[in-house]
This record gives C-alpha cells, structure tokens and sequence, in this order.
C-alpha cells in the first residue's frame, strides 16, 4: 500500500526520514511531498542584534526555526568565527532559554546552555521564566505581555 505524507524530510542518525522508515517496517511505501516553504525576511536586523549581547538579557529560542535563523545569521560575513571568539560567550553569561528538547538540543549544538526546555510550550515556558529566583527585567516584561492566564508580576 502507498502512503502520501504532506510534510518536510527530517533525517534520522540512519540519514533517513524516520515517518518513511517506520511505516518501511510495516510494509507500507510513503512517498514525502513537502507542502510548506519558509523564508526569513529580516536576517541583517536580526543579525544586528545577535552582534549585540550587551543590549538584551537573554535569548528565548521558540522553535528549530529560531535556530535556523541564528546559524544562517552566522554564516553571513565570516561570524560563525566572531561567535566562537567571543558572542557566544556573552550570551552564554545570560539566560538562554527554549521551548522542547528538540530546539534545545539544536541550541546546545551551538555551544549555548539552555533552560526551560520541558516546559513544553510557549505559556508554561513563561511561568517557568517568571517564576525563576531573580528574573531579569527583560523576563519581567515578557510575563507582563503573556497571556492573562500567567500572572507572575503583582
């Protein structure tokens, strides 16, 4: 029997999707068509501020995509080698925190520490962050704007 899946190909430590390779086992012959595309429309500002550690208190990577658009930052204009150098040092002095152990584990790959990566999402991520012993202004505020439901701030 075939089997359409409508996602993009991930590889696996066997360099193969594991949806196709599952289904493999029980016979079934997937065919991967990817339906969505992405683009990052704002990587030079973006990259402007990740040059900048001393301005912010901390990263908060929400996706594989938030990942991404750090490591193509990088690869622009030789940084990969200024980040090795000396900006992820700085960020490492700060918090850095993510959503899933998938994201964190691309994060870590970058050479930065991560917290928070249980949380599970983006709302219990911000009461973790509120509810940390010495939340800095910038996690402060984030709680401010969150949903009504997270209530961290008197």
């Amino acid at each position: 029997m075939k089997v359409l899946l409508l996602k993009d190909p991930k590889e696996d430590d066997r360099g193969q999707d594991p949806y196709i390779r599952e289904l493999g086992l029980y016979g079934l012959e997937a065919t991967l068509i990817p339906v969505l595309s992405f683009e990052f429309l704002s990587l030079p500002s973006f990259l402007e501020k990740l040059s900048q550690p001393d301005s912010y208190g901390g990263l908060i990577f929400t996706s594989p995509r938030a990942v991404e658009a750090v490591e193509l930052c990088l690869e622009k204009d030789n940084k990969a080698e200024v980040w090795k150098k000396s900006l992820k040092e700085k960020w490492n002095a700060k918090s850095v925190y993510v959503v899933g152990n998938a994201t964190a584990s691309l994060v870590n790959k970058m050479g930065l520490h991560t917290e928070g990566e249980n949380c599970g999402n983006a709302e219990k991520l911000a009461e973790y962050i509120c509810s940390s012993p010495e939340p800095s202004s910038w996690c402060s505020l984030l709680c401010k704007h969150e949903a009504e439901s997270i209530r961290c701030l008197p």
